[in-house]
């Protein structure tokens, strides 16, 4: 048996406004189905990005209650019927209209990472990993490029102009990945993660893991093990004689 609920949305760009609605809520529901119903009932003009309704696009990232979910995996059970709801879109990305942003600043990123480099004497089909290396990257390679993490960590969220500097989690995570990967031959992964992605602006609080919706382990399985790599390579004495005597 459905129940009418009350619903705050983020309307309009920057200088827009929340505004209210009850609208119908059945049982089994997802916040973003709720976001349909009031596009067909209320609000045909409201933006909304999604594409598969299953979580596993990323598209349908927003803020609920002021936390960065997935509306499409957000079930309406888990709040009471007498609750306001509030969606509002990330705050961390300029705004476009509605619960809509531009996230063009994470794929300027992701252009940053170089890619995979494998060994040059071994042909596709020769790559040879053994299984405990296989289950380390396949976590990090669970992600869905909701960019719920990078909304999240506030030295961008709340720092604008940390932007330039540090590439955030989402793209420390593809960083890590390639550092550990046994057949990857990129050099000074970690150097350039101190370099050129900031990963010394991080200071590990775990934020973003705690949104990530595939329950990746951001903090202590990539930058954690990631920030180890840089002390090691950098401010080991022993690798720092060698390093000098090498240069």
């Amino acid at each position: 048996m459905g129940y009418k609920a009350h619903f705050r949305v983020w309307r309009g760009a920057a200088d827009g406004e929340l505004q209210d609605y009850t609208v119908e809520v059945n049982e089994g529901e997802v916040v973003l189905d709720i976001v349909h119903r009031l596009q067909a009932t209320q609000a045909p003009d409201m933006a909304v990005r999604w594409n598969c309704k299953a979580g596993k696009c990323g598209s349908c990232s927003a803020e609920i209650n002021g936390r960065p979910r997935l509306l499409c995996m957000t079930r309406m059970s888990t709040f009471t019927e007498d609750e306001t709801i509030t969606i509002t879109p990330m705050r961390t990305f300029p705004l476009i209209k509605d619960l809509v942003t531009d996230v063009s600043y994470n794929y300027t990123k992701a252009r940053e990472v170089p890619a995979f480099t494998p060994p040059a004497d071994l042909e596709p089909g020769e790559y040879r990993m053994q299984q405990v290396d296989v289950q380390r990257s396949q976590e990090f390679r669970k992600c869905i490029e909701c960019f719920l993490c990078q909304d999240t960590c506030h030295v961008i969220r709340d720092h604008e102009d940390n932007k330039e500097a540090f590439s955030g989690p989402r793209f420390l995570l593809r960083v890590a990945e390639l550092e550990m990967h046994p057949l990857d031959e990129a050099r000074d992964r970690p150097e350039q993660a101190r370099g050129d992605h900031g990963l010394g602006m991080c200071n590990i609080t775990k934020c973003c893991s705690e949104v990530c919706p595939e329950n990746i382990h951001i903090t202590d399985n990539a930058l954690i093990p990631l920030k180890e790599r840089v002390a090691d390579t950098r401010y080991d004495p022993i690798l720092r004689f060698f390093r000098k005597k090498k240069d």
